[in-house]
């Protein structure tokens, strides 16, 4: 019997086989013969519970990602001051572990152009990072910016900017809901937030204009006044108000010209008084970045243009 034959049936009763894990043997399913003893393990390292864990662990981790310049391809000298076996390394070994780590990290960002890819993208990671938006986000904003190299020169522009300005192109293709403000803010400091805002959305007009019309999902009312409420935490039934009121007015002129967010949070203040729900213009402001005066202008022309029936259903006493 050959090679092949022992690892498909079993030689005594030519039964199938299973694999035992735990000791490392292959037996037969029907007599119990151990036919092959220590068998090579492609699993992880260590078992895990959580999928991001498990990435992690696996052996020469195959995953690659467009949000690393290098693909996430390339060995790292980890800083450590213990070796393999858990021994720790002298002084001597440390520097030139240290050495080693930093010549490694000029090596990988040789020319001017990786050093910049590698900047833009360590920007993207961060704020992503920090509007704890999706891995999918991510991304689709790595690879719009890895795009750009033959549509547009990006020497010269800032890197909080350009950033942005791909993160909110990302945004919009994967329907998640920020504005471009959000997204310098999460950036790095406050400082100049107006003007960055305006520079980003100058960088974005270029990238629409350079890559071409991209089919982006419409981001409806709905997204916005989910948004909102989860800010504020206000009540399901006022966001479910909110968003039936927008669904019977969806097809007046009254958002025509508007911002999206200031209707959504007029809607969501409406839904909140007429259920009597202690919610503030001060924080439906703060969240929708509207402000208040913008709200009751909202809300003058929404029920100026429409009459709302309400009808109350009556509680009965328990006894």
């Amino acid at each position: 019997m050959n090679i092949t034959e022992l690892e498909t049936c079993c030689p005594e009763c030519k039964s199938s086989l299973v694999d035992d894990t735990s000791s490392g043997e292959r037996v037969c399913s029907m007599c119990g013969v151990v036919v092959m003893e220590q068998l090579a393990d492609y699993g992880p390292e260590s078992k895990s519970s959580s999928l991001e864990e498990r990435f992690k662990l696996t052996r020469a981790s195959g995953q690659t990602t467009f949000s690393q310049h290098d693909l996430g391809i390339a060995t790292e000298i980890s800083i450590s001051t213990k070796d393999y076996s858990g021994k720790t390394i002298n002084y001597q070994v440390a520097n030139q572990m240290h050495n080693l780590r930093k010549w490694q990290q000029r090596v990988r960002v040789s020319s001017p152009r990786e050093r910049r890819l590698a900047n833009v993208l360590s920007v993207i990671g961060a704020t992503c990072q920090n509007q704890s938006l999706s891995d999918n986000v991510l991304e689709t904003a790595a690879k719009i910016y890895r795009s750009l190299d033959s549509h547009m020169e990006v020497k010269g522009k800032s890197v909080a900017c350009i950033a942005a300005a791909v993160i909110y192109m990302a945004c919009k293709q994967c329907d998640v809901v920020r504005s471009l403000e959000e997204i310098c803010a999460g950036t790095g400091t406050s400082k100049d937030l107006k003007m960055k805002t305006k520079l980003a959305a100058k960088y974005y007009r270029t990238l629409v204009m350079e890559l071409g019309s991209v089919t982006a999902p419409v981001i409806t009312m709905d997204k916005y006044i989910s948004k909102i409420s989860n800010l504020t935490n206000t009540d399901v039934r006022v966001e479910r108000l909110a968003l039936e009121i927008a669904e019977k007015t969806k097809d007046s002129n009254v958002a025509d010209g508007k911002a999206p967010n200031g209707i959504a949070a007029a809607y969501l203040y409406i839904g909140s008084i007429l259920l009597g729900q202690n919610v503030l213009q001060r924080d439906v402001s703060s969240v929708s970045g509207v402000t208040e005066v913008t709200i009751r202008n909202r809300c003058k022309e929404i029920l100026s243009n429409y009459k709302l029936n309400l009808t109350l259903r009556p509680s009965f006493a328990k006894n």
